[in-house]
């Protein structure tokens, strides 16, 4: 009898689809875009009854006080001040769910046609479930989101993965999300905006400039094929790989090889620096003004804040206003890989954000967030500019949305490089090369990987 993994795997290999063909998909995508409608104007925030700037205290939050709240936030290392920005405080974790099911042999994933607000393309492919805690406690006052009850009540199914994992950590403080797959059974109404697909035509999807959201990414990187590692009998499951190499790191290498290496520096950073988070009041960031139309940075930044007035048909609610961290130019997400001795290993970094849970994470080989600054590079970034310049040796080149949510209109350039195993002479400081199986490992334990990296690992083909 297979498990929910060999039907997983077996379904990230479908990418025609048994219950919606990729085209029918594709069709319906663009069918809902057309005819939906959907409203995001600036507006300035006197325009507004809702948000409010209190200047008392510098923040800009709401007369609810729920949802969120935007704050200025200080950041020291070693008694020394590193950098300051306006952050995003959400104390809450919501869920990022997505249920699946096995439909004539094969495993479906039932996905979501979703507008955020800040969404570049209006609609894009989403978890079942994507609801802060605020929207199932119906604190906006709609209705509780579609199958809310299917993960309300998870001891009633099959648990696939179920982790609480960070968001971005150079814009949320100590922002995180349940991000949870189970295996359901029962027949299930399917609404208008959802649709069954396969693993594998998510993942094609995936290919396509600003498709699938970055929700629905997260949530992906975190199925646990490390769980096969350890059966006895798996050689079977190799038929699915037509990237023998891939096979290797995912299955064959030991997960814990590289492992203590990894947690050894991260704990000897946790240890040995002191780091102190300082809330600030918005006014007193020295390099950015506030006004009524939001938050400006005299210096370099890659966002502003703008404040929406925002009509969206089909959503719970359907018109409100809010603040969103509006895009300035993209950033570079990038994962360089290398085959060795018949085995992928990935070349990894430590990340110090300003808003990370616990002082670092696991991030991937390039997290460029603010533009080219080619005096800065280190040898890694120097090698992956290279090679995007010379159009070499790269295996995915595509750009993906953040979360529309908090987001306005912010697209990032996600790569996935190859290079010789003696491309790379030295690695810098902080930099790992480890087995997929490693990598799987920690996605099983919270605040280990953050969200550029798992975003990358949820792109990889098998």
């Amino acid at each position: 009898m297979r498990t929910a993994i060999e039907k997983i795997i077996e379904s990230w290999k479908n990418t025609d689809g048994n219950v919606n063909t990729t085209q029918n998909l594709l069709s319906w995508i663009r069918e809902l875009n057309l005819s939906t409608f959907v409203s995001v104007k600036e507006i300035s925030i006197k325009d507004d009854s809702f948000w409010f700037y209190d200047d008392l205290n510098g923040e800009v939050l709401n007369k609810k006080r729920s949802f969120f709240s935007i704050k200025g936030l200080r950041n020291f290392e070693d008694k020394k001040f590193v950098d300051e920005k306006p952050m995003i405080f959400q104390p809450e974790i919501g869920y990022l769910g997505i249920i699946c099911k096995e439909i004539d042999g094969v495993m479906n994933f039932l996905m979501q046609a979703k507008i955020e607000p800040g969404n570049i393309n209006c609609i894009q492919i989403s978890p079942t479930l994507q609801a802060t805690k605020s929207n199932f406690d119906r604190v906006h006052g709609g209705n509780l989101p579609a199958y809310f009850e299917y993960f309300y009540h998870v001891e009633k199914y099959k648990v696939i993965y179920d982790q609480i994992q960070s968001e971005q950590g150079g814009v949320f403080y100590k922002k995180r999300n349940r991000n949870i797959i189970i295996e359901v059974t029962d027949e299930i109404e399917i609404l208008p905006t959802f649709k069954w697909m396969t693993l594998g035509q998510i993942k094609s999807l995936m290919q396509i400039d600003n498709l699938v959201n970055m929700d629905t990414r997260t949530v992906l990187s975190g199925i646990p094929i490390i769980s096969l590692c350890f059966e006895d009998n798996k050689e079977h499951i190799s038929r699915w790989f037509e990237d023998k190499a891939f096979y290797n790191s995912a299955l064959k290498a030991n997960p814990l090889d590289d492992l203590n290496k990894i947690y050894r520096y991260i704990n000897n950073y946790k240890m040995f620096h002191n780091v102190e988070r300082v809330i600030v009041p918005l006014n007193q960031l020295s390099a950015w003004d506030i006004d009524e139309w939001g938050l400006t940075c005299r210096e370099k930044a890659n966002f502003e804040v703008r404040y929406y007035d925002i009509n969206i048909e089909g959503r719970e609610v359907r018109q409100w206003t809010q603040p969103l961290f509006k895009s300035i130019g993209k950033s570079l997400f990038g994962l360089i890989i290398s085959e060795h001795q018949g085995c992928i290993k990935y070349l990894v970094s430590v990340k110090k954000e300003i808003g990370v849970f616990d002082k670092c994470e696991v991030g991937p080989s390039v997290q460029i967030e603010m533009g080219y600054q080619d005096s800065a590079y280190n040898e890694v970034e120097r090698i992956v500019e290279s090679k995007l310049k010379e159009k070499k040796d790269i295996i995915l080149d595509v750009f993906l949305s953040e979360e529309g949510g908090r987001f306005y209109h912010e697209q990032n350039r996600n790569v996935i490089i190859k290079i010789a195993d003696d491309e790379l002479k030295q690695l810098p400081e902080g930099y790992f090369w480890v087995n997929y199986s490693t990598l799987n490992y920690m996605i099983q334990i919270n605040n280990c990987l953050n969200i550029q990296l798992r975003n990358l690992l949820s792109l990889l083909k098998i």
